[in-house]
């Protein structure tokens, strides 16, 4: 049932995970809330609610964004990718697999998050972009090892409450290696 706008409400339309919503929400209405609420979108989990624990990460335009500090109606126009769009069809994503594979899952609440934050630590790093711990910035350097004090920090914004970081880390390695083995495979092909 949509609502005609107002000065405190829009129709927009989200295109989440390849698909178009179209739905009227709050302006004050976060995109967390219109995935979990308007769209049943529940993979996407609300932990503090501050964009202090990374549980509510999703992807916008491939770049990683907590979602409970995204107002909905900003989101409008870009590439929203959720836990729910990353698996293709009934097989895992590599980081899903790796994270199955190494028990990074725990109790599950933080992991939607945490995948989606290690898609984009895996691109992220690939393209070459430092982190806080990363020796050389220097461009023509390249992507620095992705050790684990590489990945510790580049997911620092996502907390585990089961601690389940050892497996987390191992999880984005492998599936790191995974990303890297099957690019190369494809530009010997190319």
């Amino acid at each position: 049932m949509a609502t005609a706008p107002s000065s405190t409400s829009s129709v927009i339309t989200l295109t989440i995970n390849g698909e178009k919503y179209t739905l009227p929400v709050d302006h004050r209405t976060t995109l967390l809330d219109a995935l979990r609420e308007h769209l049943d979108l529940t993979g996407t989990k609300k932990g503090c609610d501050q964009g202090q624990c990374g549980a509510c990460t999703v992807l916008l335009d491939g770049r990683r964004a907590v979602s409970c500090l995204q107002l909905a109606v900003a989101a409008e126009g870009r590439e929203v990718t959720t836990i729910e769009g990353v698996a293709e069809g009934d097989r895992l994503h590599p980081v899903q697999q790796a994270f199955l594979d190494l028990d990074g899952y725990q109790c599950g609440y933080c992991t939607p998050g945490q995948i989606c934050s290690a898609l984009a630590v895996i691109e992220e790093h690939a393209a070459g972009w430092p982190s806080a711990v990363t020796t050389d910035v220097h461009p023509e350097a390249g992507p620095p090892p992705l050790t684990a004090d590489e990945i510790r920090e580049r997911m620092s914004g996502n907390l585990c409450r089961c601690g389940a970081y050892v497996s987390i880390v191992q999880a984005v390695a492998r599936a790191a290696e995974a990303r890297a083995t099957t690019t190369t495979t494809e530009e010997a092909v190319a």
